[in-house]
């Protein structure tokens, strides 16, 4: 019949027709899913047309062999969890087999895998000549991308199963990119000594609480955040609000927004989720569900407010700050987390190369904006007043001038640049290239944790911007001025190691 389309269930070992490879009609206007057992179908191309493409054939070998492999594994190894509770013992189902190899496997992050990580392989394949990209998801959080270009098959894979399987797959091979929503630990860089594995710094994400517009509650401290979640804050009017009962509004378990705000709020206070919590699948159902309650509290992703009031946070000794792209993008705001990516020293594949380069590209990083993330790309931010507790040589240097939406920051315990902040010279030069700013008007500004006097202190935040102008130095730019200003202007609560490492940091401005 005409209109009609035909296809193939992948579900191998869970419906007789997937088994028997049986083409499958679909009328017109009928959802394309296997009429046994109701799962999406792969696209059967017709009998004596010009044939299916060797892309096609590979990717849908690889959505075969992925699906057996899944559930040969998930026999074995029981059901697989998200990011919010890591596959047990960290074993890795097997890659997809394909007849071409995959350029890029990759493996671990939910966050990352869920959208972010497909979203730059299908326009890192479309930079590469491909005119349109398939995706094909045989599995829950398993995503097989493919396309042609210049007659050849090109594959990309993603299986979203957990930071730490990702690990594991980078250690056994079965992956070449290791996706990770938190940093890599002693214990698991040791794990991988043999690949020198390297970091990289994607993208950034913030995540924003939220309250009903009507809600006169500005800003709130950190503790005040775990009280009001863990229920030991029962009435507004205990926080500065209306008097009312307060109702709590919170991502379900299978969320890494969850499990970030688990442990950055309540488990670092020592406390649990209230147990009359709302809880949702969706960030945007979340702040709906605030939007129509005066009462409610809850926390998204940046992009997924909707009509929600963000509030400033402010960590204790710090000064409070709403999360927007700048207070993300420096790191400076309480709730904002890094996007990592981890591959050996040296890739086997020369395409890892390729795509970590698209990534850091403006391309790559307008990618990572629209799918909600902060890019590392800069912007400039002017400011007329520093704050009113700022040091008078630091008000007068930024009185009227341009703060970038970037900080350098340092290896826990060490004078040295990390990861992030040692590539973050490329994106300096390149702001100031784009927007022809001379680079002469450069200001760096170092600052330290409060832990020792002004004595160690003051020369240790003069000792961090050197080093930050002899790296920009490194490559032509000569900032004019170069100053410390001790443990001043803490962005974070000094009482933890986060909040020390968050205020060790050299901030970059733009002069007058």
């Amino acid at each position: 019949m005409a209109g009609e389309r035909r296809g193939k269930c992948v579900n191998i070992g869970n419906c007789s027709l997937a088994d028997k490879r049986e083409i499958i009609e679909v009328k017109p206007g009928a959802d394309f899913v296997c009429t046994e057992c109701g799962k999406g179908l792969i696209v059967a191309r017709e009998a004596g047309g010009d044939g299916i493409p060797k892309w096609a054939i590979a990717a849908g070998l690889a959505v075969l062999l992925l699906v057996a492999g899944w559930f040969a594994w998930g026999a074995l190894s029981g059901d697989k969890t998200s990011d919010t509770t890591q596959v047990a013992k960290g074993e890795v189902p097997p890659p997809p087999a394909t007849e071409a190899e995959p350029l890029l496997r990759l493996g671990g992050s939910n966050t990352i895998g869920d959208k972010l990580a497909p979203a730059l392989a299908e326009a890192w394949l479309k930079s590469r000549g491909c005119a349109s990209v398939e995706r094909q998801t045989p599995g829950n959080d398993e995503i097989v991308l493919s396309c042609e270009a210049d007659g050849k098959p090109q594959i990309v894979t993603v299986s979203a199963h957990g930071t730490k399987t990702g690990f594991s797959g980078l250690k056994s091979g079965s992956y070449d990119i290791a996706m990770a929503s938190d940093k890599i630990d002693g214990s698991q860089k040791s794990d991988l000594a043999a690949l020198n594995p390297r970091e990289h710094v994607i993208a950034l994400d913030g995540i924003a609480v939220i309250v009903n517009p009507g809600s006169r509650v500005a800003q709130l401290t950190i503790d005040q955040v775990a009280g009001l979640f863990s229920g030991a804050i029962t009435d507004w009017s205990q926080v500065g609000g209306a008097p009312g009962a307060v109702q709590v509004y919170a991502r379900d378990d299978n969320s890494g927004t969850w499990k970030y705000f688990k442990t950055a709020i309540l488990d670092n206070a020592g406390t649990t989720l209230v147990g009359n919590a709302k809880r949702f699948e969706k960030g945007s159902e979340l702040a709906d569900g605030v939007v129509s309650d005066p009462n409610g509290i809850g926390f998204v992703g940046l992009t997924s407010a909707g009509a929600a009031r963000a509030v400033a946070l402010a960590p204790a000794g710090a000064v409070a700050l709403f999360p927007t792209r700048f207070t993300v993008g420096r790191e400076d705001y309480a709730l904002s987390r890094r996007m990592y990516l981890y591959t050996a020293a040296t890739p086997a594949k020369p395409d890892v190369t390729r795509f970590l380069s698209f990534i850091a590209s403006p391309e790559g990083q307008a990618v990572a904006e629209k799918q909600g993330f902060v890019p590392r790309t800069i912007e400039g931010e002017k400011v007329e007043q520093a704050p009113d507790v700022a040091p008078p040589g630091y008000a007068a240097l930024t009185r009227g001038a341009m703060r970038l939406s970037t900080n350098f920051r340092f290896e826990t315990g060490s004078a040295d640049l990390d990861t992030k902040a040692l590539s973050e010279s490329d994106y300096v030069e390149r702001f100031l290239t784009d927007n022809r700013f001379d680079p002469s008007r450069l200001m760096l500004f170092g600052f330290t944790d409060n832990k020792g006097g002004d004595g160690i202190n003051c020369p240790l935040s003069r000792q961090r911007a050197a080093t930050v102008a002899a790296t920009l130095r490194s490559r032509g730019l000569q900032p004019r001025t170069v100053e410390g200003f001790c443990s001043a202007l803490p962005v974070a609560d000094n009482s933890s190691a986060d909040g020390q490492a968050r205020n060790r940091r050299v901030e970059v401005w733009i002069g007058r």
